[in-house]
Order: C-alpha cells, then structure tokens, then sequence
C-alpha cells in the first residue's frame, strides 16, 4: 500500500463505563482481543491504508496506551536472550505500526470535542477518524475504499453498514439518496439512536470518518448537543446541508466488523477472529461445537 499523506486520529478518552472494573485502571482500548489491545487493530488498518501518521486522543490514567507503542528493551533482551524469535517479533512490531503521537482531551466533552483538539496536529489537510469500538477485519478494507471517495468527491465520508431496523435505535442513522457509485451514497441528513419508525434508513453510522479540514472550524462553533457533549454528527449536518459545498458521502460496508464496545459483542468479537486464525482455529473450533452442542 502506498503511503498517503492523509493523518488518522483515534479518539480514545472514554472512561470505559460499560466493562467496569475491569476498566478501573485499564483502558478499554487496552483490553486484549485474543492476543492484542484492541487499539492495536484500530492502528493496524490505519497503517494498512497507508496512513503512517496517527494522532490517539486520551484522558487521564490512560498512558498505557502510550506504554504499549513504546519498545520495552528489557522485555526485548530477554526474549532475544531466549532466543523466543516469534515473540520478540509481536512485542518489536507494536513499536513499528506508525509514527504515533499522543494528545490529552481534558474533560472528555464528546466526540467532536476530541476530533478537535487534533486540529494544530493535523493542520489544513483531510484526515481520518477511527473510533476504537469498531473493528474492520483487515480481509476486508474500508478505510482504502473511503480515503478514494473523498478523493474523488471532496465530500466528507462516513461509513455505513445495513443493521436489523430492529436495532437502528443504537447508532445514528443516515438518510441517502443514490449517488453514481452502488456503494456510495449521498448522505442527506443524520439522526442520533432515532426510534426504529422515525428512523430514515436502516443504515446505521458506524465508526470510520474520512473529513476535510473544514470541520474543525464548524466543530468550533457547534455548541453543546445531545448528552451536553459536542456532537462530530452536528457538524457533519452542517457540512451535508452547506449548498455549495461538496457534501457528505457514505460509504456502503458489507464486510466483517467487530463491536467491543459491547460486553457481549466484545465476547463475540474474541471467539470469531481466533476461530478464524491459522494458529488456534483448529484447536477452537472443534471445541466451539461440542460445546455449543451441550447448551
């Protein structure tokens, strides 16, 4: 993958309330799924989109975070020592994803607060948005497929994928219209966790942003929403209702996506990518089926 000068920001100040304790010191992007923080995923495909720069927006008890993506020599001496290739090899490749920066949030004031403290750091240029609860299978890419929309566009992308209209009332929902490409679609306006029969669409936003660098000076402006936290969907309302402007665009997303957000999904989540790996999908899966069996 080509590098591109486009800069991804990962907002991950939340507190983490839905997996307490377990996140009373920990945070929840540093919970492992399988065998990696579930940050390093979210790292890992802005890298593979080839985006070599990432900003991670933290809180308060989270240097962790920062801790991971730093080497560790004394745990790399022993390993070497141990002559544990395999290992040293995951522990160095964690410090060897990206060039990673770091900024504080303060008081955690929502998502569009936290886009916005990466505006000195991100400057005048388009970017990324990942939010860590949302993990895209790397066999099947988003990011590459929206970083081409916004090129070709110059809209602001968001991704959406079709969910049971049943539980549309979680996410925001987009309303569309058709747009020249089947998997684009021109987004014409969003509602925040609406009701299943005022909701305009069943597709549901979920957590990947491709946005041009005009919405930092909309997020300025955008006062306080719903929650009392300054909402990233009241600006992109803005920027799809702005009539000269190139709009917002959606990008249609059929693949694989993992919610850890959810105690249950972050479960789920856990079971699936390690059934599906070379390395433990033989041993597990047979085991998933005698167990599921004697339910």
């Amino acid at each position: 993958m080509a590098k591109s000068p486009m800069k991804a920001v990962i907002p991950a100040a939340g507190l983490g309330t839905r997996f307490l304790p377990a996140t009373k010191a920990m945070p929840k992007e540093m919970l492992p799924v399988v065998d990696k923080p579930a940050i390093q995923y979210v790292v890992e495909e802005a890298a593979n989109a080839g985006i070599d720069d990432v900003l991670v927006i933290i809180g308060r008890n989270k240097n962790a975070i920062s801790n991971h993506f730093d080497s560790v020599p004394e745990l790399e001496v022993k390993l070497m020592e141990k002559g544990d290739t395999g290992r040293l090899e995951r522990v160095m490749a964690s410090s060897d994803i990206a060039d990673i920066h770091f900024v504080r949030q303060g008081e955690p004031k929502g998502l569009g607060h936290a886009v916005l403290r990466a505006r000195t750091h991100v400057g005048d240029s388009s970017f990324a948005v990942l939010l860590g609860d949302d993990l895209i299978d790397e066999r099947d890419p988003l990011l590459v497929d929206m970083i081409a929309a916004h090129e070709r566009t110059g809209a602001a992308v968001i991704a959406l994928m079709e969910v049971d209209p049943a539980s549309i009332h979680m996410y925001g929902a987009a309303a569309v219209e058709p747009a020249d490409d089947g998997e684009v679609v021109r987004v014409t306006g969003l509602v925040e966790k609406p009701a299943a029969e005022d909701a305009p669409s069943n597709l549901a936003v979920i957590g990947r942003y491709v946005l041009p660098p005009s919405v930092f000076e909309i997020l300025e402006r955008t006062p306080p929403g719903k929650g009392g936290e300054i909402q990233l969907t009241d600006a992109l309302q803005e920027l799809a209702a702005a009539p000269d402007g190139p709009g917002v665009v959606g990008v249609v997303f059929h693949g694989r996506r993992y919610d850890t957000g959810d105690r249950v999904d972050y479960i789920k989540a856990i079971v699936q990518l390690a059934a599906d790996r070379d390395d433990l999908g033989p041993e597990l899966r047979p085991w998933l089926k005698d167990f599921a069996e004697r339910l």
